[in-house]
């Protein structure tokens, strides 16, 4: 076929025979050239906006996704590549056939890529709509397919171009693999850690994380092949390298956010000096505070049944049971922490008003409990206005909040007496 464009131009516009070779070979590169223009408008044209009708007729999404993310149209690309491959055939001489066949697998082999990366996200996206994604990301996954997309296509496009299989090439690359494991140690690297991390679901896109010795603490806001990016508290953003997370400690709050309740853990510190067992007139005011009746009742009345058995009067503080003012304190806290509205329950969440070990700095009384609201805001103002009260209340159970000494009171220890300076702490008395 081609010695016919060969001998047209020889004899219709007397050309010599070289010149006639090289005019036919101008021709038939500018008709492939054409074909496959004509072929990408027709693609990318006409079929793509068949497609955009189809698409919008449809009522699922997924079709949508694959047309917002140009999948389709990646695809169109292919058409002026085939074009090329085929019409190689068409020149006689090898040497360019070759050329052209090599130049034409390179450039359907890019757009094979560009179209695989195009299809990776539309399934990405498609997959984050789902509630499924917010446990098992896979955004790490999807990642490592791109990479391994792109490795076995370059050495695909390394072996067209050189006319070497691609099995040589990769006995050839076996030498570096070294130097390939150097430079992709943190893809690598990241790639088992994200299998572990996703295999026993440790970390996802919302998570609370806190990991002080890489000075994050906040939301998880992104988890790639190579890094997860935490929002601090403070706005700024941590960068943590993804294999870092299964060979260093966190911690990660999904727990406490799944359980729909925040933990309360502070303890009141008492001077122990305060401590005293309650008298007549300290029960007769403790009657008068209302959530305490029904305990002091039942303490009272078991008190009295005990003593009555053993003979024991009143007066009697040593041999028999007495109600003190601390434990009635830990009632009291007990009593308002049940009945407000903010805190959990025993039968829902661990509920603890507890003595810790007595230390230099007082008697510890330990609230343990745990708040309905976990947002950061709300549950310290919940926390706050607890203590609040509670401090508050101490004077009133004849009890003093234990602190260290202030210049004020070492002042006040200095006054002769009969000096009007007063302490303007609890912690010491005159």
């Amino acid at each position: 076929m081609f010695h016919y464009y060969e001998l047209l131009f020889y004899s219709h516009f007397g050309l010599s025979k070289e010149l006639s070779r090289i005019a036919a070979y101008l021709t038939l590169g500018f008709l492939l050239v054409l074909i496959g223009f004509v072929v990408k408008v027709i693609m990318s044209g006409y079929i793509m906006r068949m497609v955009s009708s189809l698409v919008k007729r449809t009522r699922n999404t997924w079709d949508d996704i694959l047309f917002d993310q140009h999948v389709f149209e990646k695809l169109s690309h292919l058409g002026p590549g085939i074009v090329f491959y085929v019409g190689a055939d068409l020149f006689p001489a090898i040497e360019i056939v070759e050329l052209l066949h090599r130049g034409a697998m390179v450039y359907i082999t890019v757009v094979t890529v560009i179209f695989i990366n195009s299809l990776l996200n539309a399934v990405m996206t498609i997959y984050q709509r789902h509630e499924m994604a917010a446990q098992r990301p896979i955004k790490g996954y999807v990642q490592a397919v791109k990479m391994v997309a792109m490795l076995i296509a370059a050495i695909f496009i390394v072996s067209t171009l050189v006319d070497k299989p691609p099995q040589m090439l990769l006995g050839t690359l076996g030498a570096f693999a070294a130097v390939l494991m150097l430079v992709f140690k943190d893809p690598i690297l990241g790639f088992v850690a994200g299998i572990q991390l996703a295999a026993n679901n440790l970390i996802r896109k919302g998570d609370w994380l806190s990991m002080p010795q890489a000075g994050a603490d906040g939301d998880v806001i992104d988890v790639t092949l190579t890094n997860v990016m935490v929002q601090n508290w403070n706005k700024t953003i941590t960068s943590i390298p993804i294999y870092h997370m299964v060979s260093q400690p966190f911690t990660n709050w999904r727990g406490m956010s799944e359980s729909g309740g925040r933990r309360i853990k502070r303890a009141l510190h008492l001077d122990m000096n305060s401590i005293r067992f309650c008298d007549r007139d300290l029960l007769e005011r403790f009657r008068k505070i209302e959530i305490l009746k029904n305990y002091l009742e039942g303490k009272l009345e078991e008190i009295n049944e005990e003593r009555g058995t053993r003979g024991l009067t009143d007066d009697d503080l040593i041999n028999g049971r007495q109600l003190t003012n601390i434990g009635t304190f830990r009632a009291y806290i007990s009593a308002y922490l049940t009945q407000h509205p903010m805190i959990h329950d025993e039968q829902d969440m661990t509920f603890l008003v507890r003595q810790l070990e007595p230390s230099e700095k007082g008697l510890p009384i330990e609230i343990y409990v745990f708040s309905k609201d976990q947002a950061w805001v709300n549950y310290e103002n919940i926390q706050s206005d607890i203590f609040d009260h509670l401090l508050a209340v101490v004077p009133l159970f004849e009890l003093r909040l234990f602190q260290q000494p202030s210049g004020n009171d070492l002042k006040y220890l200095q006054q002769p007496a009969g000096s009007d300076l007063t302490p303007l702490t609890g912690s010491m008395e005159p």
